[in-house]
């Protein structure tokens, strides 16, 4: 006997949207996609023609642990990543101590298996001083690693050449970068300081702060790297027009070495919302112009930008209501990207089938996920049925340890009916259900 049956689904799966039911067995795999099922199962959903989409896989999260969990832990952010229809997702090295051992990041891993409600990976950390340990890093276990060359701090900032030319040459997997030149950015915050004094500056200063020139010194130069040693190479929240002409259209995905990501923040908000959001929308790298943002829908469409993300990094109330140089940047966004994407599909911006990509599909080709974003026979069952349902974020309904939302207030055209992580109902209309069903994700590699 089947363990579930969801019937009479609209699923959204490799370019098409078809009625049909889907059957999943008791192991969590997909068994069944027909017209009709006719057997029976322990459990019987009817979708009632809603839409029924692969799981979002996140390929960029800060989740805060260990270390930073006054913020955020792997618990708190996994359950609102359920709630917002992310089943799979990837966290980042960043927090205290940076994961920049095998012992640290499998330390990671085993939190994750006790506590993460999501399916999960971990991204080993780069250092100027750890190549020993990143060559170790096991590219069938292990998404990738991360380099950040700007807008980090100690051990985690990486712009030694010597060092960059040495990992991007002899690295056994796929290197993940943040891209933005620590020395433009300095530059151009000492030229402010001096002209305006430092109680001046506010967070509508920070696109000048860091600019385009500092993003694309950065990517370009990471680009450029890869190209001469062959190296896999994705290159994290694109912010600016100028960086998109360093990525192509013309190979397909699973044939591109150098690829590209695009967050929803980055593709929502412009510079002209800093007045009314302020530090809630302080990122690195920082959101721009307008002009800059259509150019980043763009290349979302035509191909140069091959996923999307949400670059989840929350912080405190209270550290964000510092003053803009004191203030971190970040913000929590996991539980609410898939229903702002669903807004650009009601105003005809992208398509569904086109967000199905990039939210799930492409992530699972450019990482080779095992068995995962998409509906298919013998994949797990991540999977996430949407209704077009208004939605308001408010305090009462955010799930984030840091109890805000850079949308709150905002109403959103569709909701997350449910969300099932490898054949489990772990989000049932409004409702959380912690069966800690979650698996480590797996790469063919």
């Amino acid at each position: 006997m089947l363990q579930t049956i969801i019937r009479n689904a609209k699923i959204v799966n490799e370019n098409k949207i078809e009625l049909k039911d889907v059957g999943i067995n008791s192991l969590g795999f997909i068994e069944k996609i027909e017209n009709q099922i006719y057997s029976s199962a322990r459990n019987e959903i009817d979708a009632n023609g809603n839409y029924l989409l692969p799981g979002m896989i996140d390929d960029q999260v800060h989740f805060r642990e260990p270390g930073l969990t006054h913020k955020g832990d792997i618990f708190t952010e996994s359950r609102a990543a359920i709630a917002g229809g992310i089943t799979s997702y990837m966290e980042m090295p960043n927090v205290n101590p940076p994961t920049l051992t095998q012992e640290l990041l499998e330390e990671k891993f085993s939190i994750a298996a006790k506590k993460s409600l999501a399916n999960f990976s971990f991204y080993m950390g780069v250092s100027k001083d750890n190549y020993d340990e990143v060559m170790k890093t096991n590219p069938h276990s292990v998404c990738g690693i991360k380099i950040f060359m700007g807008s980090s701090t100690g051990e985690l900032l990486v712009d030694d050449p010597l060092v960059l030319e040495k990992i991007f040459a002899n690295t056994p997997i796929l290197i993940a970068t943040h891209c933005e030149c620590d020395s433009i950015i300095k530059e151009n915050l000492s030229k402010l300081i001096q002209e305006l004094g430092e109680q001046s500056i506010s967070a509508r200063h920070h696109p000048l702060i860091r600019n385009t020139d500092a993003c694309y010194a950065s990517s370009s130069y990471a680009v450029n790297l890869a190209k001469k040693y062959g190296t896999r190479l994705h290159v994290l929240h694109i912010s600016t027009e100028k960086e998109l002409e360093l990525f192509s259209n013309k190979i397909p995905l699973h044939e591109k070495k150098i690829t590209a990501e695009a967050c929803i923040h980055h593709l929502w908000f412009t510079e002209l919302d800093y007045d009314v959001k302020g530090n809630l929308i302080k990122w690195n790298p920082a959101i721009k112009s307008v002009k800059d943002r259509e150019a980043i829908w763009d290349a979302v469409l035509d191909g140069r930008i091959d996923v999307l993300a949400t670059d989840h990094a929350p912080h405190t109330l209270e550290e964000k209501n510092l003053p803009y140089l004191n203030a971190p940047s970040g913000g929590p966004l996991v539980q609410h990207v898939l229903l702002a994407l669903l807004d650009f599909v009601d105003s005809g911006k992208i398509s569904l089938e086109k967000v199905v990509e990039k939210i799930a599909h492409n992530v699972a080709i450019l990482y080779q996920i095992d068995k995962r974003g998409f509906i298919k026979e013998g994949y797990f069952a991540d999977l996430v049925m949407i209704e077009k349902k208004p939605y308001t974020v408010s305090k009462e309904n955010i799930l984030y340890k840091c109890k805000w939302s850079p949308f709150e207030n905002h109403t959103f055209t569709y909701s997350i009916k449910y969300t099932w992580v490898n054949g489990a109902l772990v989000y049932d209309n409004g409702k959380v259900i912690e069966s800690h069903n979650a698996q480590r994700l797996v790469f063919n590699r």
